[in-house]
C-alpha cells in the first residue's frame, strides 16, 4: 500500500531550507521512494514533516460508501462488488456481479476491514 506525508508548500520550503536540500529529495522523503527514502537524512525530514503537522496518507482505490435512508451502508467496490450492510440486523451481503456470493451474521465493525479485503479479491 503507497503512502505518503501531505505538508504545506510552506513545510516542503522550511524543510528545504533546514536541511539545504532540493525540492526533490523532499518528495522522495515524504512519498517513501522506494529507492531514495529510506536513508537516515529521509527519515529526518519524515520526522521535521510530521513534527509540523504532516498527516500521513495512505493511497488506495476508490471506494464508494453511502449511508442510505433505508437502514443500509452500502460499499461499491472496483471489482463490480457490493457489500450491503444492513444497520437493523448487523449482517452484511455481498454481490458480485449482481449475484449474491456470501452472507455474514452479526458483524463487528473490527470485522469490516476483512471483509472488505476478501470481497475485493473476487474475480
Amino acid at each position: 500500500m503507497k503512502k505518503y506525508i501531505h505538508i504545506t508548500k510552506e513545510d516542503r520550503e522550511f524543510i528545504m531550507k533546514a536541511f539545504g536540500i532540493s525540492e526533490k529529495s523532499v518528495f522522495n522523503a515524504i512519498r517513501f521512494d522506494d529507492r531514495r527514502g529510506g536513508t537516515d537524512l529521509a527519515k529526518k525530514i519524515r520526522k521535521l514533516a510530521m513534527d509540523r503537522g504532516g498527516i500521513v496518507m495512505v493511497e488506495i482505490p476508490e471506494i464508494e460508501t453511502l449511508h442510505d435512508a433505508d437502514g443500509y451502508m452500502r460499499q461499491y467496490l472496483p471489482n463490480d462488488t457490493l457489500l450491503e450492510f444492513s444497520r437493523e440486523d448487523g449482517g452484511c451481503d455481498v454481490y458480485h456481479k449482481g449475484k449474491k456470493v456470501r452472507r455474514y451474521e452479526n458483524v463487528c465493525v473490527k470485522e469490516i476491514p476483512s471483509i472488505q479485503n476478501w470481497a475485493s479479491a473476487l474475480r
